[in-house]
């Protein structure tokens, strides 16, 4: 039996076009589409959501005229939230005009997520006990904190610095994201991150979270996604 009733749950899609790095990221040329147009359509292709669970929430003109285009449910983002950084409430403002009790948000800056894993982590989400859940990458390295102190060692019998000695540990995805609607009135997304499974961490595969950030990684995700799509 299901946890959450899949009817509760909606599918949301951020973007806009203040990107700092990149100047409108979201709709620069991309292997001749954008990436805002290959997150709309990877998204309403989902065989576990359906299209009426699906929304696109933006501000600028130019990216309501692709949402529009795509067919997908859009709803209007103010310029404040468009253009928020950390403030939990102004960013997803969205929270008080649509009657759900879910929300599940995916990251249109990475364009090798696959939908199968989109519809994996749905699935996921529904039959979890829990209210938060968090794409991670499963990782094994040595890293240190800003003070130079370790934060992972090799294990005392294996003093090499091999990286298969190295502890696992569990590093943000920046991909998928579900969280309980009601939390976000209390400033609260995803969970405490205090303790176990709060939020519960959900492992994606790392060639699928490419996320792109700067220059370099929009022509080398471009050139990548060109060859794969040939």
């Amino acid at each position: 039996m299901s946890m959450k009733n899949i009817e509760d749950i909606f599918v949301i899609l951020l973007a806009r076009l203040n990107s700092e790095r990149i100047p409108k990221k979201m709709i620069k040329p991309f292997a001749g589409t954008t990436l805002i147009d290959i997150a709309i359509s990877k998204i309403l292709s989902s065989q576990i959501v359906s299209k009426e669970n699906i929304f696109l929430f933006v501000h600028e003109r130019e990216l309501l005229d692709i949402g529009r285009k795509q067919g997908i449910n859009i709803l209007q983002r103010s310029k404040n939230s468009a253009n928020a950084e950390s403030d939990v409430k102004e960013i997803h403002e969205w929270r008080n005009k649509l009657n759900y009790k879910y929300v599940i948000y995916f990251n249109a800056c990475v364009p090798f997520l696959r939908i199968e894993t989109i519809d994996d982590f749905i699935l996921h989400y529904i039959n979890s006990p829990h209210f938060g859940l968090f794409g991670v990458v499963k990782n094994r390295n040595y890293i240190w904190d800003k003070s130079g102190n370790p934060l992972t060692a090799p294990p005392k019998d294996k003093q090499t610095p091999n990286t298969k000695n190295a502890p696992i540990y569990f590093e943000a995805a920046h991909c998928l994201y579900a969280s309980k609607i009601e939390w976000l009135d209390q400033g609260v997304w995803l969970g405490s991150f205090t303790k176990p499974d709060d939020p519960e961490l959900y492992i994606v595969e790392q060639s699928e979270v490419f996320d792109i950030d700067y220059p370099w990684q929009f022509e080398m995700a471009e050139s990548l996604y060109a060859r794969q799509n040939k």
